[in-house]
């Protein structure tokens, strides 16, 4: 197969035109147009559907422009690597991470890192949903709790945990009865385990917030009490402006770093990772503590 002509077959597919692609690369639409039929020949394939305005991948296109995409990518990296003497991290870092990991620290995370690798273009994609890396083209995903997922590979970022706090003005009450409570989900009631025994705590939701910090800041001002994660209160609790009612029973929070299997790690992507690790060496919830003001 001709590598040259792939590449331009991908170019055009990443622009989704001749004219486009023609433009973005100081090329002669012509030129893009005969490459891609003499590689659609070789291939005995369609791999545009060609309209008066339109251009569309065909399935066979797409799938090629998928399984090839990456591969070009990294060929370029290793040449620049190699001209320039070193795999040094350079190009676009494209990361998808969970709302509340993003609001709390992923600020601070992104713009230590850009100080470090000036040469890396990093975008980060704030989403709570599963998205596909390959499709939507990600480098890498944080994700909470994720479902095994055979295309992808990874490894635990932190460790956090639910927690019951509640302003120190609102009493726990003694015995099974409602507790005005501020909620992101329809839970009737809590498991509770503290240090005088498990219990069980039914709520009355008075607000229902869909951002979890929202709902520490709601808890700040009195109005209930709410099941958060400790790296989120563990500053309020220590100052005593919250109290804290016992530890959820339920699965711990675990967050990963999800990659590709399928190819070899970039340059960039490896620097994020041990980025990653020099800021949460134990993974604990402190460390993510220490990164909310």
């Amino acid at each position: 197969m001709d590598l040259l002509a792939l590449a331009d077959f991908n170019l055009v597919a990443r622009h989704g035109g001749f004219g486009r692609a023609a433009r973005a690369a100081g090329r002669p639409k012509a030129t893009l147009s005969r490459r891609v039929s003499e590689l659609e020949g070789s291939l005995g394939l369609r791999l545009f559907e060609r309209g008066s305005r339109t251009l569309k991948l065909t399935e066979e296109g797409r799938a090629l422009y998928e399984r090839t995409g990456t591969l070009l990518a990294e060929l370029d990296e290793t040449a620049a690597a190699i001209a320039s003497g070193g795999a040094k991290p350079r190009g676009s870092l494209r990361i998808s991470a969970p709302l509340l990991f993003s609001q709390t620290a992923m600020g601070k995370l992104a713009a230590a890192f850009a100080l470090k690798y000036p040469e890396v273009r990093l975008e980060v994609t704030t989403e709570d949903r599963a998205v596909d890396m390959i499709e939507e083209g990600y480098d890498l995903v944080i994700r909470v709790n994720p479902d095994p997922d055979e295309t992808l590979v990874g490894r635990i970022l932190m460790r956090d945990r639910l927690v019951v706090v509640a302003s120190p003005d609102l009493s726990r009450p003694a015995y099974d009865l409602a507790v005005p409570t501020v909620a992101s989900d329809l839970t009737s009631a809590w498991e509770v385990k503290s240090s005088i025994g498990n219990s069980r705590i039914s709520t009355d939701p008075v607000l229902r917030l869909s951002s979890i910090v929202m709902v520490r800041d709601a808890v700040r001002a009195g109005v209930g009490a709410a099941r958060l994660p400790v790296s989120l209160v563990s500053h309020d609790l220590a100052a005593g402006k919250l109290v804290h009612w016992g530890d959820v029973d339920g699965p711990e929070i675990v967050l990963w770093a999800l990659y590709p299997s399928r190819r070899l790690l970039s340059a960039r992507v490896s620097a994020f990772l041990d980025f990653l690790k020099e800021a949460f060496p134990s993974g604990t919830p402190g460390e993510l503590a220490a990164f909310i003001d």
